[in-house]
């Protein structure tokens, strides 16, 4: 049985307003509902870079379980790790420009944090991504930012978009770093709706 028919029972609640996401869940979910958590982005102090995206994603989760209790929650939060630091969106253009310089040439992480709720079960886990960009001349990260592409995305770029001529390769789920890691979910999902 595919986890879209196991899911047939449940109100789906995707706790998301990025646009990928609401197309890649579609791979895993038939029917769903998206709102948006609302609670912040505050870590606490001294938390470890790979460890922030599952308690992100928990805690956008918790948000929208305590108003609709009785729904099956999907929550997600994806970052980017260089040097141990976790690159954001980008504040401005400049700011983009920077990211770009720190990750060319360079082996980066992509950690997306999912968490599932329905009622008082909650399970939490985090997909690992590597990807190397190439070396980017400024030239190139110039064009890049003036396309406006990477300010709405951890990391400045989309690898989904144009940000995709800067990969020279990846290791682990590209889904991943597009922001929903569609198989390790759709297992994960099957199990918890079993138990």
């Amino acid at each position: 049985m595919t986890t879209k028919n196991l899911l047939t029972e449940y109100d789906v609640i995707l706790a998301s307003a990025s646009p990928r996401r609401k197309e890649l869940i579609q791979l895993v979910c038939g029917n769903f509902r998206i709102i948006p958590a609302d609670c912040g982005e505050e870590v606490p102090e001294g938390m470890q870079a790979e460890k922030i995206p599952e308690y992100l994603s928990a805690k956008k989760c918790e948000c929208i379980s305590e108003v609709y209790g009785r729904a099956l929650v999907i929550g997600c939060d994806t970052v980017v790790i260089n040097d141990g630091k976790v690159l954001g969106k980008p504040a401005d253009e400049e700011d983009a420009a920077q990211m770009l310089r720190s990750l060319s040439g360079r082996t980066h992480k992509v950690i997306t944090g999912c968490t599932i709720s329905c009622g008082e079960r909650q399970r939490s886990f985090s997909v690992c991504t590597e990807v190397t960009f190439r070396e980017l001349s400024d030239d190139d990260i110039e064009e890049y930012v003036a396309t406006g592409e990477p300010m709405d995305k951890a990391g400045a770029y989309g690898i989904q978009g144009k940000g995709a001529l800067f990969v020279e390769k990846i290791n682990g789920d590209y889904y991943n770093v597009v922001g929903l890691p569609v198989s390790e979910l759709a297992v994960q999902l099957a199990d918890f709706v079993k138990k």
